[in-house]
């Protein structure tokens, strides 16, 4: 899994666990990442799980959290 700040993270596929990664500090873009929850405005540093998914910035259309 690799990242680029201003990609969206999504956790198990639940809106309430959807965040922006807003810091990634290594240069190769591995977690773990610093993310902003969408649901609460929360900053954590997050290394994701097997059922999380990185979707790109530009393509923040396809955000589909029901998948």
């Amino acid at each position: 899994m690799f990242a680029h700040v201003g990609d969206r993270l999504i956790v198990e596929g639940d809106a309430a666990r959807a965040g922006l990664i807003i810091g990634v500090p290594h240069a190769d873009g591995s977690p773990p990442y610093i993310v902003k929850w969408l649901a609460n405005g929360h900053i954590a540093m997050v290394s994701p799980g097997q059922f999380a998914r990185i979707i790109p910035a530009e393509h923040e259309a396809e955000l589909d959290y029901d998948r």
